[in-house]
């Protein structure tokens, strides 16, 4: 995952070599014998339009790489916090405090595996875990072990 910074120095540097070969086309149409100040006008004219495009286009570029980076980011934070918040909320709940529930979150999909003591216990958990905020949908991969008893 690129960095704000990372992409800042690309962007820096692409502008540099842009600039550098601006100069040089700028150098070779002026010292050129052929032609008029016109033709000379119009090379540097041509020169400056395509290092201004290529300038834009890095530009563009860049920010893209930026705004990705954030959402990357955004996205991993997201995840965490709705993953925190579905443990929470089984950890609150007194059907579940004791239940083995491991609990993955990618995209906003939260994932529930392990073992509970009843069919109850499997409905509460895909419940409390969609009521959370940001959750986009659950994946119940939920086993009932019939030997196992939260009285035990």
């Amino acid at each position: 995952m690129k960095t704000t910074k990372e992409c800042m120095k690309k962007m820096t540097v692409s502008n540099m070599l842009v600039m550098g070969c601006l100069s040089a086309i700028l150098g070779i149409a002026g010292c050129q014998q052929e032609g008029t100040a016109e033709k000379t006008g119009k090379k540097v004219d041509q020169a400056a339009e395509s290092a201004g495009q290529g300038i834009k286009e890095t530009t563009e570029k860049a920010g893209e790489e930026i705004e990705s980076a954030a959402e990357s980011a955004g996205g991993y934070v997201s995840d965490s916090v709705i993953t925190t918040r579905v443990k929470a909320a089984f950890l609150n709940d007194p059907m579940l405090k004791s239940s083995q529930i491991e609990v993955t979150t990618v995209d906003g999909v939260v994932t529930l595996t392990g073992t509970v003591d009843s069919e109850q216990s499997v409905d509460r958990a895909e419940e409390l875990a969609e009521r959370q905020e940001n959750v986009k949908s659950v994946e119940n991969e939920l086993m009932v072990d019939e030997g196992a008893s939260i009285y035990e």
